[in-house]
């Protein structure tokens, strides 16, 4: 028999859970000034409620929902895995460099965290949870649903791992024969897409929604309505990938950077036969230009691409890119009034 904690849908529960989890992070983090642990920590609360709701679960058993649920415990622990593994190599992430002083704004980011913890699990954790299991007609697992989900989350969890793998080694393995200063990660699948780690990502929870939602035809009423409702899952994962804390931390500050290397009158050393412009803006505007944001596509297709198709179906939003001609001039007096 299911186990009733809080509400039928283990809403409750997993919110307080991961409120206390974050909270104690937060206060790790702050004290010590670190940003190294955000990301494996967020792993852990993950890991732990698709666990503890599938042991919980009347349905612990069913197929569908031990693919699911172990799929998502796969993803905690590569993601927590390596990205322990990452910042003991590498160090923290420069993102936070700024707002780790900060309180209000590191708290924030850590509320951000919260939500995005609490609601990409949510597929996971309602499929397992009461309403569903005591609700349910029957199992029909092998419907086209599950076949789709399956084939989205194991393409994303291929693509987030190859990314990090490849850009880790990109940066760390040629130890002995470095990439030059300037060189542009152009390795594996950064290729052919300038951030294959969302792309990996946003594909995954997708893939866990569609899978969840295989069970919908054995349900009724609120269950399936509860079903139905977690695509926040996939969404808020979009929403802060694309809108908040992902693309538009990564992509401008960086062309941003090489832009500001140019005005300073630095050069850069020629790089593969793609990266043969010496100056660092000029090989930065190169590789925006011929290489896709998100979708993985091979250069000569993805170049001669209208630009109002880039900027919709492709998702490279247009606030992503610095301007040099409206953007210029404020980092130019940036860097101006830090002399």
């Amino acid at each position: 028999m299911s186990v009733h904690i809080l509400d039928g849908y283990y809403l409750s529960i997993s919110f307080l859970i991961s409120l206390a989890w974050q909270s104690v992070g937060f206060a790790i983090a702050y004290q010590l000034q670190i940003d190294t642990i955000t990301d494996f920590w967020s792993a852990i609360n993950v890991l732990f409620l698709s666990l503890l709701t599938l042991l919980l679960s009347d349905s612990r058993g069913s197929t569908r929902n031990l693919v699911a649920s172990i799929s998502v415990m796969v993803w905690s622990i590569r993601l927590g895995g390596f990205q322990l593994f990452r910042v003991r190599k590498l160090g923290g992430d420069k993102r936070f460099d700024e707002m780790r002083s900060k309180i209000l704004s590191f708290a924030g980011f850590w509320i951000l965290q919260l939500l995005w913890v609490w609601s990409i699990s949510m597929p996971v954790y309602v499929l397992n949870s009461p309403s569903l299991s005591e609700g349910r007609v029957g199992d029909d697992f092998g419907n086209a649903k599950d076949v789709a989900g399956i084939v989205l989350l194991s393409i994303g969890l291929l693509c987030e791992t190859l990314a990090d793998v490849q850009k880790y080694r990109f940066k760390r393995a040629h130890q002995t024969n470095p990439p030059p200063r300037g060189a542009i990660t152009d390795v594996g699948l950064w290729r052919y897409s300038r951030r294959p780690n969302y792309f990996g990502e946003i594909l995954f929870w997708w893939g866990v929604w569609i899978l969840c939602m295989g069970q919908v035809g054995s349900v009724q009423g609120g269950a399936k309505r509860s079903l139905q409702a977690s695509v926040v899952s996939p969404l808020i994962t979009m929403i802060l990938l694309l809108l908040l804390s992902g693309v538009p931390l990564a992509e401008k500050p960086t062309q941003e950077r090489y832009f500001l290397m140019s005005e300073s009158g630095q050069t850069l050393e020629p790089y593969r036969p793609n990266q043969l412009e010496t100056d660092p803006w000029k090989r930065m505007k190169t590789f925006r230009e011929s290489t896709s944001l998100l979708v993985p596509l091979p250069n000569s297709i993805y170049r001669p691409i209208p630009g109002w198709i880039k900027r919709s179906l492709l998702l490279d939003f247009p606030f992503y890119n610095f301007d040099e001609t409206k953007d210029g001039p404020n980092a130019l007096k940036r860097v101006q009034d830090q002399v």
